[in-house]
């Protein structure tokens, strides 16, 4: 398997995963405010960014990505690393957690815990979001200079289409046009039981948005039915893609979910349903490192 990566930044290892149609770029607005307090690593994962497809013959499964991902960890160096993921890559992250390869795990509204008329409306909206996402560039930029265009193009995803940069919305719908995985990636998610089983000894953080269209947040609760320990951190008035609509309220969650506290605390004191409180960024990190990377193995 070959990946892309992006990593800067000093202090705990943080691996950051993005969903469905996405690229590593969907965290840029999260990872300046890390960079001071944790080494965050962001990956393209196969098929997706730049980020080649999977080898011919290999099995798209959990399973398969999971035993990769490993691979990975181990390439960079990272000793179980904390595993930050979003929707695909949330359920991803539970599941690397549930492999031992994960020093915590923190999930913004991940994918699986569906019903299947759940999974069919997802499913529905990413098909159609992509349909836009193909619109000839040019009309896709040109829409994206204004608010109402940006609505129109991201308006399912996105609370605040309107806090992003034009050149990152047409950034965004780019990569889910060329996300080449993408088909495959949504065959393999129809596959039952995607998470089943609980992640014992373990911390555990999930985080939805209040306002999140394609995964609504009574998934939530079955998410904490499996993982009664976990963490639950609701995000007001956010869509399904957070790290826009807050992304200081999501920095600040990942910052406290991958504090170097001991499990047995973690578990005591984070238990509990919870609304958690946007930090301001504490400025420009020490030292930073901006590194591409390719494995292949």
């Amino acid at each position: 398997m070959t990946v892309a990566y992006e990593r800067r930044g000093t202090g705990e290892p943080v691996v950051l995963l993005h969903g469905l149609g996405s690229n590593r770029q969907a965290w840029d607005a999260v990872v300046p405010l890390l960079t001071a307090e944790r080494d965050v690593i962001t990956v393209d994962l196969p098929g997706f960014g730049e980020s080649p497809d999977l080898p011919d013959g290999q099995p798209r499964d959990l399973t398969t990505v999971v035993a990769e991902m490993g691979a990975v960890f181990s390439a960079l160096g990272l000793e179980r690393p904390h595993v930050v993921g979003h929707s695909l890559g949330g359920l991803i992250a539970l599941r690397l957690g549930q492999a031992g390869l994960a020093r915590s795990v923190t999930a913004v509204a991940p994918a699986g815990f569906w019903s299947q008329p759940e999974r069919w409306y997802a499913f529905a909206v990413l098909n159609a979001a992509r349909q836009i996402a193909r619109l000839p560039e040019p009309i896709t930029a040109w829409l994206s200079q204004t608010i109402l265009g940006q609505a129109a193009l991201t308006g399912t995803l996105y609370m605040r289409a309107d806090q992003s940069a034009p050149e990152a919305v047409a950034a965004a719908l780019r990569a889910l046009r060329q996300a080449i995985a993408f088909q495959a990636t949504m065959r393999a998610g129809r596959a039952r039981d995607l998470f089943v089983g609980d992640i014992p000894d373990l911390p555990v953080t999930i985080a939805w948005g209040t306002a999140d269209r394609v995964l609504p947040t009574r998934q939530a609760a079955r998410a904490a039915a499996m993982i009664p320990l976990m963490r639950m951190v609701w995000l007001p008035g956010c869509s399904h893609m957070p790290m826009n609509d807050a992304p200081q309220l999501v920095a600040q969650v990942i910052l406290q979910a991958t504090a170097p506290r001991s499990t047995a605390e973690r578990s005591v004191a984070d238990s509990r349903p919870e609304i958690a409180i946007p930090r301001q960024s504490t400025g420009s990190p020490s030292s930073e490192r901006h590194v591409r990377f390719v494995f292949d193995g």
